[in-house]
This record gives C-alpha cells, sequence and structure tokens, in this order.
C-alpha cells in the first residue's frame, strides 16, 4: 500500500489513475483467478487469500526470489500500461470511422447495414402514433426516442455512429466559412487558454473510454480461464461505449463552440 501511495506521489494522476492500476489490477486477477482459481474454484475466496499472502510473504526480507517475482509481475504490468494507449488509439480510430484500407469492406458493409436500419423522422413519428393508437405506450416511447436522434443526425454515411457525429461537426463547420486545419493550429497553439483546456479535457474524456473498451476486452477474454471476469468485462464494455457516446458528443459540440468563439473574437492587433 505505501508503494503505491508514493507511486500516486510521483506519477501523473491521469496515467495512475487510468493505466496503471487497472494493469495492476487485470494481472492480480489474471494471477489469481485464471492461474490459481479456475472455474472449478471460481468463488473460493479463502484459496484466494491464501495464494495472495503466500506472494505477499517475504520471510523478515526480500529475498533474491522475492525480488524475482516482483520483477516478473511488474514487467507486464508497465508493458500493458504503455500499451494499451496504443491499443485504444485503434479503438478511437474505428469509432470515428476512419477505418483502415484492410478493414474497408467490412466497413461498407456495416455501413449499408446502418443506412437499411435508417428510419426517416416522419415514419418514426406514424409508427409513434399507431402504436398509441393500439394501446401500446412503451413502444411509442421507444419510437420517439428514436426519432428525436433521427432529427439530431442525418442518414448514416459512416461504420459508426461516432464517425457520423464527427462528419456533421466537420460539415458545420465549413459551411461556417472555418478551416479545420488553420482552426485546429489556432486553437491548439494559441493564446485563447479557455478553449484549449476545454478541447484537451474532451479529448481526454473520449481517450478515457477508448481506454476502458481495451480493458473490457481484457477481462472479457480472461473469462474463459476465470469466467467471473467475463460478465465484468461485458458489463464494463456496455458503461465505457456509453461512455464513448458521451465523449464524442461532448468533444463536437466543445468543438463547434470553440471554433464559434474564435470566430466572433477579433483578429490580433499587430505591433
Amino acid at each position: 500500500m505505501g508503494l503505491l501511495i508514493e507511486l500516486q506521489k510521483r506519477i501523473p494522476d491521469g496515467w495512475f489513475l487510468r493505466r496503471l492500476l487497472p494493469a495492476v489490477l487485470f494481472f492480480v486477477v489474471a494471477v489469481v483467478g485464471g492461474g490459481e482459481l479456475g472455474h472449478a474454484h471460481w468463488n473460493d475466496v479463502s484459496l484466494a487469500r491464501e495464494k495472495i499472502a503466500d506472494a505477499l510473504r517475504t520471510g523478515g526480507g526480500l529475498s533474491a526470489d522475492t525480488v524475482a517475482s516482483l520483477v516478473l509481475f511488474a514487467v507486464p504490468v508497465v508493458a500493458a500500461a504503455f500499451a494499451v494507449p496504443y491499443l485504444a488509439s485503434g479503438i478511437g480510430a474505428l469509432a470515428a470511422g476512419a477505418w483502415p484500407w484492410w478493414l474497408m469492406p467490412v466497413g461498407d458493409l456495416v455501413t449499408r447495414w446502418r443506412q437499411h436500419r435508417w428510419v426517416e423522422p416522419d415514419e418514426l413519428a406514424r409508427r409513434s402514433l399507431r402504436a398509441n393508437a393500439d394501446g401500446k405506450p412503451l413502444r411509442a416511447a421507444r419510437l420517439d426516442v428514436r426519432r428525436a436522434g433521427a432529427l439530431e443526425s442525418e442518414r448514416p454515411g459512416s461504420p459508426t455512429w461516432s464517425g457520423d457525429r464527427f462528419h456533421r461537426t466537420e460539415e458545420k463547420i465549413r459551411r461556417q466559412g472555418g478551416d479545420l486545419v488553420t482552426g485546429w493550429t489556432a486553437l491548439l497553439l494559441g493564446a485563447q487558454d479557455p478553449p484549449r483546456a476545454a478541447l484537451a479535457e474532451a479529448r481526454d474524456a473520449y481517450d478515457a473510454a477508448c481506454e476502458a473498451l481495451v480493458w473490457s476486452a481484457a477481462f472479457t477474454v480472461l473469462g474463459a480461464w476465470w469466467w467471473p471476469a467475463a460478465p465484468a468485462g461485458v458489463l464494463l464494455g456496455l458503461a465505457s461505449w456509453r461512455s464513448l457516446r458521451h465523449a464524442v458528443e461532448a468533444l463536437c459540440r466543445t468543438t463547434e463552440a470553440a471554433f464559434a468563439l474564435r470566430e466572433t473574437q477579433p483578429p490580433p492587433v499587430q505591433p
């Protein structure tokens, strides 16, 4: 515990809380749950406590075996903490609709499937009225929610909802006469601290949601050796996916507001 407290003092909170601690938790679950308990003794708390106590027992001092065990545990933990951001960047690219060329056939299939499921808002309104007339208020409420979402969006043109949302933000900025490349450079490198901080915070939330999806996949796979990890991973994945949608919406709205604020401000006075 003292080591973790000391690490938290010396490591930035974002890296410590989002990467190092989840990596430690994952490898503890993998070693104790998947390596020792397994499916047969998945709920044997006394056995888990015994294995953890054996691992922590140093016999009054740090022996060579203890140091070697700590190193063998620390290496995959640190490696995972560094690897997760790179895996998360791939998930972020997929969520944004920027699929690599070798996945484009799959992306095209998903896009066509989403377009096939797309229903115009007027049609959803008619279905809602029919559902109310047939005495199905729950179905009518669900259709009203779908209609509200359809009014805020357009016909799908990307494999993901996030990709469509990012595209709408880009189109809105272009319609307002803004230049994305020049605008981003001015926002990120200029002297407007509040917009830049807001954009950084929104992007950080997006990255955090992508990293949480990576951990959810890792825990789900771990369920092959210790089944309680699988439902935990699925629940984490559902929560992370919802967080990702909120982060995308917040990032797009923050970007639109930052560009709008930049357009209303007078140009800097040249000395």
